[in-house]
């Protein structure tokens, strides 16, 4: 007998426990995920920010661990030796050449380690001093982000969170240091600084570090923090007035405990794509500084001092700035591809 579609009456077996077949069936779990983790699995869906990620890994490591298995070092001479007449063939020698010494070691049956990018004017291992420029160049762009964002962190959290005229006189500050001309206050600032730090620092342990590095450092932390507390004192204006934080205010909770374990921890990902952003700038900036004799002392070596150094002979040996020229593009390059990858993958506006 057919069921009466306008039946009333109740089906018993609708109301059977389901077997586990039906259950496997009907309840499809998502796997337990958190922010980071969708962040990541975006992050390395996106070729070109993963390609950008391993070519920075490549080059940061190989900055760190060639120079110490490369027989040369980057303030060596090789043609000067002690009691000895200074060999001059060992200057200016092209890509993979050799010279009359090492010519003769060769002939004589000996092994001798090439210069895959040759010397420079004064005899030195050219591929050596472009790898440990690279190392500079890159640690003076970690750790000056690293400085912009503690300095940009704490005022951008403070004038967000306390308002008012606390707010009012840290922004101020803000629009003084934007109104200045950019590039002629950092070479200003890194000009006087070096001539006032050399006396300070001598016979310190940061004599080893150079007076020209740590003015670099501190220039970072007096005009490169605006556009970080900018950025952070917006988010945490818009987080301020969240349920989570008035319920923390009303259970006494100070400013400090509210900014660091509620309001910088929900602007984290905005923290960490503005800190990847800012290492390029950094690094061109230290770049720029070097060029133009500013940057780290010598001997020591940065890919802005090596292209610096190479116009003296730009005509006869152009490739030395080609290659560090190339180096630092490449940086450059990888890490604000990275960074956007980063804003893709974290940004939850992007994400909606």
């Amino acid at each position: 007998m057919a069921e009466n579609p306008l039946s009333m009456h109740v089906k018993m077996e609708d109301f059977l426990p389901a077997s586990e077949e039906e259950k496997a069936y009907m309840v499809q779990m998502r796997p337990s995920s958190t922010f980071f983790k969708d962040g990541c699995k975006r992050l390395f869906r996106n070729k070109v920010a993963f390609i950008s990620l391993i070519v920075i890994v490549l080059i940061t490591v190989g900055s760190i661990v060639i120079p110490m298995i490369w027989p040369y070092s980057y303030e060596t001479q090789l043609g000067v030796q002690p009691g000895r007449p200074v060999d001059a063939s060992f200057n200016n020698l092209a890509p993979m050449e050799y010279s009359r010494s090492e010519q003769a070691i060769i002939a004589e049956g000996g092994k001798v380690f090439p210069h895959l990018f040759g010397t420079d004017a004064a005899g030195r291992d050219y591929f050596i001093r472009v790898v440990y420029g690279t190392r500079i160049s890159l640690a003076v762009g970690f750790f000056a982000s690293v400085i912009v964002l503690v300095v940009g962190m704490t005022l951008g959290s403070i004038a967000g969170f306390m308002g008012g005229r606390v707010d009012l006189f840290i922004m101020r500050i803000v629009d003084i240091i934007y109104s200045l001309p950019d590039m002629l206050m950092v070479i200003l600032l890194a000009a006087v600084m070096r001539e006032t730090l050399a006396p300070v620092i001598d016979g310190t342990v940061l004599a080893r570090i150079g007076s020209n590095i740590i003015s670099l450092f501190v220039i970072f932390a007096l005009l490169y923090w605006c556009s970080m507390a900018r950025l952070i004192r917006g988010q945490i204006l818009s987080l301020r007035e969240q349920e989570y934080v008035l319920a923390a205010q009303a259970t006494g909770a100070g400013a400090k405990w509210i900014i660091t374990k509620h309001l910088i921890p929900n602007c984290i990902s905005v923290i960490i794509i503005s800190t990847a952003l800012q290492i390029p700038s950094a690094i061109f900036t230290e770049s720029f500084l070097s060029f133009l004799g500013l940057g780290v002392n010598a001997p020591m070596p940065s890919l802005g001092s090596l292209a610096s150094d190479a116009l003296n002979g730009i005509t006869s040996y152009g490739y030395r700035l080609v290659i560090p020229a190339i180096v630092i593009s490449l940086i450059v390059l990888s890490l604000n591809l990275f960074g956007d990858g980063l804003r893709d993958a974290f940004d939850p506006k992007l994400n909606q």
